[in-house]
C-alpha cells in the first residue's frame, strides 16, 4: 500500500512538471498512470 502511494505521488509530480513544460502527450500519459495507481489503491481499500 505504501509503495502504491509513493508511485502515485511520483506520477503526480511528473504530471505537474509535464503540464508546466507544455508537454501534453507526456502529461496525459502521467495522468493515466496516476489513474491506474488510484484504482489499485481503491481496490485494496475496498477489500
Amino acid at each position: 500500500m505504501k509503495e502504491l502511494i509513493k508511485k502515485y505521488n511520483a506520477a503526480k509530480q511528473k504530471a505537474t512538471k509535464f503540464m508546466q513544460a507544455g508537454k501534453l502527450n507526456a502529461y496525459f500519459d502521467a495522468l493515466i498512470e496516476m489513474n491506474n495507481y488510484k484504482m489499485q489503491l481503491v481496490a485494496i481499500k475496498a477489500s
